[in-house]
């Protein structure tokens, strides 16, 4: 997180590493991606720094991508009263894959296999702050979404020939076997397979 020194356009950047959005996340177990963004608008605002929503839509993208940031689905989320997420039930394909517009901000994500989350400064005030009730993730439905969703990610970086990706899917196969009880070694297996080709 920056120290709310950051001029103009530099805020959002600052607020929004890949490991604080995880730790902003990790404080509620699961938040929509509007929640997400509304958090790192508020803590932007705090230390005194612009937030550019553009900026931080960017940055959640990419806490996606590197699976810092996991999209949820509905069967491993859970609120309190409810005992699930309104907003996963009422759209489960996109809550289960990124969307576009509206769709998009309903998304639910949870902390992801690449994540080292870390609390931003005045994060502690977020609970307050958004009000969301208390929150639960089913990390073994977590996982086994995230594994397919890996394996997905690979046959489509292997199709399109992304080396770059391909490398970054390769390290989150270690990821994924040390943050969960997954066994990932056939991913890996057509990843190196194809890299060494």
């Amino acid at each position: 997180m920056g120290d709310g020194a950051s001029g103009p356009g530099d805020g959002a950047a600052s607020v929004a590493a890949r490991d604080d959005l995880a730790g902003v996340v990790d404080l509620f177990e699961w938040l929509t991606r509007a929640e997400l963004s509304r958090a790192l608008s508020e803590l932007a605002y705090k230390q005194r720094a612009e937030a550019d929503d553009e900026a931080i839509a960017a940055a959640i993208d990419v806490a996606v991508a590197e699976y810092a940031l996991v999209p949820a689905p509905p069967a491993a989320l859970s609120e309190a009263g409810t005992g699930s997420a309104p907003e996963a039930e009422s759209a489960p394909e996109a809550v289960a894959e990124p969307a576009d517009g509206a769709d998009a901000d309903a998304v639910a994500l949870a902390v992801g296999p690449a994540a080292f989350p870390s609390l931003p400064a005045d994060a502690e005030d977020l609970p307050h702050i958004l009000d969301v009730p208390e929150r639960d993730v089913d990390r073994e439905t977590l996982s086994e979404a995230v594994r397919e969703r890996l394996s997905r990610d690979a046959v489509a970086a292997i199709g399109a020939g992304d080396a770059e990706r391909l490398e970054v899917l390769a390290d989150v196969t270690y990821d994924i076997e040390a943050w969960a009880p997954v066994d990932a070694g056939d991913i890996r297996e057509r990843i190196v397979d194809e890299l060494d080709g």
